[in-house]
């Protein structure tokens, strides 16, 4: 079986799509890149969408802990608390038994016991959590002056935060925000390894990396061609994020412009 045969019936296998069975002998080194490269595609979706949707809330998360109201900041703060004081791993867990116990009170909840569902809400919770923190961080940084001058020229409330606070805080926060796009995706990994299954054998890159890992007793191939994936994965979202921050950033002068830098949380 040449590797382009391996492409064609393990290439989508962790979409349900060519070869249903695993490879029970001949690992080789192409079989072992391209079934750990299709459980990539797992990862890309929970942290894209996650991503993607954490924004908005971790956005509204920064607001009402910035708030002066009682009620919103409350539950900004502890919202931010619960899901950044407990491990990712546990929430995965805990979640996947919650949405057990509800899947036997309503069919409704069945999608979320299954990780496309289930999983991706966990990790929606968790990076809004700490992306909420970074971004409320950054916007008690906004300059006062900015915020007098939009006063002045008549800006003031949906208005003013629009066009005034809401750049400036994401222009603070991007460094900060694209270590947490990185370490997001690599959070990834775990979903396969707390509770909820992968159904049919169907799982993520680490998941089918654990399997070759098992199979072959050597984790000195699978293990480092999934870290490959994952520096490449890496080097495509600082360029992507650091894109955005010369976006962000297109209105300063160069000396004072913010550079994207990869600084990884060993504890969370």
């Amino acid at each position: 079986m040449s590797c382009w045969d391996v492409v064609a019936d393990y290439g989508l296998r962790s979409l349900g799509i060519g070869e249903r069975l695993l490879p029970r002998d001949d690992f080789t080194l192409c079989k072992q890149a391209v079934l750990i490269g299709s459980g990539m595609i797992w990862n890309v979706y929970f942290g894209i969408v996650a991503l993607v949707s954490g924004f908005f809330l971790a956005t509204a998360l920064a607001v009402g802990k910035a708030s002066p109201r009682w009620l919103p900041r409350k539950l900004s703060e502890w919202f931010i608390f619960l899901f950044r004081g407990s491990p990712l791993f546990i929430q995965f867990f805990f979640a996947y038994f919650l949405f057990l116990s509800l899947k036997s009170v309503s069919p409704i909840f069945a999608p979320f016991s299954s990780a496309w569902l289930g999983a991706l809400v966990v990790l929606f919770f968790n990076t809004a959590a700490y992306s909420g923190e970074i971004f409320y961080g950054a916007l008690l940084s906004v300059p006062k002056g900015d915020v007098e001058a939009a006063d002045a020229y008549g800006f003031s409330g949906w208005p003013r935060f629009r066009r005034i606070v809401w750049p400036t805080m994401l222009r603070l926060a991007w460094p900060a925000y694209t270590n947490e796009a990185i370490f997001l995706f690599h959070a990834t990994t775990l979903v396969f390894f707390s509770g909820f299954p992968a159904w049919q054998q169907r799982g993520d890159a680490l998941y089918y990396a654990n399997y070759f890992a098992d199979k072959t007793f050597n984790p000195f191939v699978a293990y480092p061609i999934l870290a490959g994936y994952f520096i490449v994965l890496t080097l495509l979202i600082i360029w992507l994020f650091g894109a955005i921050n010369r976006r962000l950033n297109r209105h300063l002068p160069q000396a004072r412009r913010s550079k994207v830098r990869y600084r990884p949380n060993l504890l969370r």
